[in-house]
C-alpha cells in the first residue's frame, strides 16, 4: 500500500502558486494502479483518498506511520464505490460482491479488508475515501439503486445531473464521511455551478467517465480569486473548505464526491453569486 501525505494551505499562500504547484498540491493522478492501494493522506479534515486496482493478486488493506494505530480501520471509518469490473470486497471474513457503481461502508473497528477482481481482464476499480471515526456504525453494502438520489439542473444551463447519495443520513449512520456518485445527462456539462464553499467540511472530487482525449476544467480557489485545473479521467482534486469546486467538461461525464468535516448537512453550503466570481 502506497500512502502520500498532503499538506494544508492558507488561501494567502494558494493565490500565488504556479499550475505546477497548484497541480502538486491538489490534484491526485494516480488513483489507480495495477495490484497496489495508492492513496493520498491529506491535512484538509484528515481524508484519504485514492484507489485499489487488484488484477493480478488480492490487495489487502495495511497500517501506515501516519495513522498511528494497529490497522487501517482501527480509528476510521470508510466508503467505497466500485468503478470498474466487477469485483469483492471482503470485511473480517464476510465477502461483499461490488459490481459496477456499488457502493460500501465500512465501519471503524474493522480489523481487515481485502479488495479483489472477477476477472483480471477486466478488472474491479475501487474508489476510495476514509475519515477519522468517533464510534462505530455498520458496515452497509449500498447498490446504486438504494442510493437517495437527487435530480438537479436542466438541459437550458447544460448542468442537468442526478447525485446518488450513497454515504448520507438518509441512507446511514456515518461518523462525518459522506460519499456519492453524480452522473450529468448526455449534452450537460457543467457541475456544481451556480457554485458555492462550505467552510465547515472539506472535499474531494474524483473524475471518471472521460475518453483519452477529454477533460474537465475545474475551478477551484476563493470565489473572487479562481484558478483552474486541467483534470483528466480516473484523477481527483483536494478542494480545501475555503475553495469552490466546480467544473466544466469538453463531455458529459461522472464523479464521485466525498466530503467530511465539521457536520453532514448535504445543504450547509455558502452560495456564491455567478457576478461575483472573479
Amino acid at each position: 500500500m502506497k500512502l502520500e501525505a498532503r499538506y494544508s494551505h492558507h488561501p494567502n499562500d494558494a493565490k500565488h502558486y504556479t499550475t505546477e504547484q497548484l497541480r502538486e498540491h491538489f490534484l491526485i493522478k494516480d488513483v489507480f494502479v495495477k495490484d497496489q492501494i495508492s492513496l493520498t493522506y491529506s491535512h484538509y479534515d484528515r481524508i484519504i483518498a485514492g484507489g485499489a486496482m487488484p488484477v493480478d493478486k488480492e490487495l489487502h488493506l495495511s497500517g501506515a506511520k501516519e495513522l498511528a494505530s494497529d490497522y487501517f480501520l482501527q480509528l476510521r471509518e470508510m466508503g467505497v464505490i466500485s468503478v470498474g469490473g466487477d469485483g469483492e470486497i471482503v470485511v473480517d471474513g464476510k465477502v461483499y460482491r461490488m459490481n459496477f457503481q456499488d457502493g460500501i461502508y465500512i465501519s471503524r473497528g474493522t480489523k481487515e479488508v481485502i479488495f479483489r477482481s472477477k476477472d483480471p481482464k477486466n478488472p474491479a476499480k475501487f474508489y476510495i475515501n476514509s475519515s477519522p471515526a468517533h464510534r462505530e456504525y455498520p458496515t452497509t453494502h449500498v447498490p446504486l439503486e438504494k442510493a437517495r438520489k437527487v435530480a438537479l439542473g436542466d438541459d437550458k444551463n447544460l448542468n442537468k445531473r442526478v447525485i446518488n447519495q450513497y454515504l448520507h443520513p438518509e441512507v446511514l449512520q456515518t461518523c462525518q464521511l459522506a460519499m456519492g456518485l453524480t452522473i450529468l445527462s448526455p449534452g450537460s456539462v457543467w457541475n456544481t455551478m451556480p457554485t458555492h464553499t462550505h467552510e465547515r467540511r472539506m472535499e474531494v472530487y474524483y473524475y471518471m467517465d472521460l475518453s483519452e482525449e477529454d477533460f474537465v476544467l475545474h475551478l477551484m480557489g476563493e470565489p473572487t480569486e479562481t484558478r483552474h485545473l486541467i483534470v483528466r479521467n480516473d484523477e481527483a482534486v483536494i478542494s480545501p473548505s475555503w475553495s469552490i469546486h466546480s467544473g466544466v467538461g469538453t463531455k458529459s461525464y461522472s464523479f464521485i464526491w466525498g466530503m467530511c468535516g465539521e457536520n453532514q448537512t448535504f445543504t450547509d453550503m455558502d452560495h456564491v453569486k455567478m457576478k461575483d466570481l472573479k
